[in-house]
């Protein structure tokens, strides 16, 4: 695998799709896992970001699971926040 960019934005939106059910934690981790071995880190933000993906490359771990605090603490980290928006089924 060739070296990938990771920003911020990457991180976020990749919390944003499991948050929204869109993308399957297997598919977070795998994610993550892949962007520590692989990834180029945004410079600025280096520190940040390795912290947040190196968290989600272990959300599968049983005693590292994403609850709804620990998300909203990694997006703020990455300078977003979270909000639920509620819709009719």
């Amino acid at each position: 695998m060739h070296s990938v960019k990771i920003t911020r934005q990457t991180a976020a939106r990749k919390l944003d799709a499991y948050l929204k059910g869109r993308l399957k934690l297997a598919a977070l981790v795998d994610w993550a896992e892949d962007a520590m071995c692989w990834g180029e880190f945004e410079t600025r933000h280096a520190a940040s970001l390795r912290d947040v993906v190196g968290r989600l490359g272990l959300a599968d771990v049983r005693d590292f699971s994403l609850d709804w605090d620990e998300c909203v603490r990694l997006l703020r980290r990455l300078g977003y926040r979270a909000r639920v928006d509620v819709a009719r089924a």
